[in-house]
């Protein structure tokens, strides 16, 4: 009986593996899934910004601006995977790592119950932004903080906002330099250092958005409408010092500490998947021999 065996380039040769084994980015960013990434962070650019410049009489309401955020987030998110897919040719092993990573991190975030901003999931999403790369990076990020918020209940008008920060998390980690060349503790100390660097940036993405629809706070610190841009910068820091410095603190502290002590095992562990998963390797089928 005639049968067919499935080959992969990739591992036909020893020098074909050595290069799979150094590549840190499992899935490739192309042209497509570059657009559609700049589409959707130029969107969330503008929704969670416009309170800075518009006027005094403009009617801020950034709770009635989540459901329109919400509903152009989903679709865009679907033409990132679907962009990645038609460029780098994913399948469904991709998306089962995709939902065993999101629903890891989802589980992870109600453990610290926000306490001090003690927020676990961060770590995971940066080691596996490292590895993943910036596209899947961001839509792990965007997928992880939904299902979280169906887990614990955190459902409302801040989480298509929460869902564009921690997208923007994890594509970050992506981005950083060396993912073919820096492997040991000179990775895990750019991880850790990225890690507390993007964790208070979060933090300051989310008291943006909180910032201008929160009332009757000191004339210090609150949100006034229409006054210059730096005015209301300087008050936006004076805000961010006052009420949430502790919490950013926390986050940044645990994520840097949890990436020194076993960020090196788990690089190890999701790269080793990735390349068992072989996203990216060409199959092609052989005619069985006579």
């Amino acid at each position: 009986m005639k049968h067919r065996e499935r080959t992969v380039r990739a591992a036909e040769t020893p020098g074909a593996r050595r290069t799979v084994d150094r590549q840190a980015r499992a899935v490739r960013l192309g042209p497509r899934a570059i657009a559609a990434l700049l589409l959707i962070s130029a969107i969330g650019v503008v929704a969670i910004g416009w309170p800075l410049l518009a006027g005094a009489d403009s009617g801020l309401a950034h709770s009635q601006d989540a459901p329109w955020l919400f509903a152009a987030l989903l679709p865009l998110l679907v033409g990132v995977v679907v962009a990645t897919i038609a460029d780098s040719g994913l399948d469904a092993k991709a998306v089962a790592m995709l939902g065993v990573l999101a629903a890891v991190g989802a589980a992870l975030r109600p453990l610290g119950a926000g306490t001090a901003g003690l927020e676990p999931m961060f770590f995971l999403m940066v080691l596996s932004g490292r590895v993943l790369g910036p596209g899947f990076g961001f839509v792990l990020g965007s997928v992880t903080m939904f299902a979280s918020a169906l887990l614990t209940g955190g459902v409302g008008p801040w989480l298509p906002f929460q869902m564009l920060s921690m997208g923007w998390f994890t594509m970050g980690a992506g981005l950083l330099p060396g993912p073919d060349r820096l492997r040991g503790r000179a990775e895990l100390l750019m991880l850790a250092a990225y890690g507390g660097v993007a964790a208070f940036a979060y933090g300051t993405v989310m008291n943006l958005y909180g910032w201008t629809i929160v009332p009757g706070l000191g004339s210090g610190i609150s949100f006034h409408p229409g006054d210059p841009l730096t005015e209301n910068l300087v008050r936006f820091l004076a805000y961010c010092l006052a009420t949430s410095l502790g919490w950013d603190l926390g986050r940044a502290v645990l994520t840097v500490a949890l990436t020194l002590v076993v960020g090196g095992t788990l690089l190890k562990a999701l790269r080793r998947a990735t390349r068992r998963a072989a996203f990216e390797a060409q199959v092609t089928f052989d005619a069985p021999k006579a």
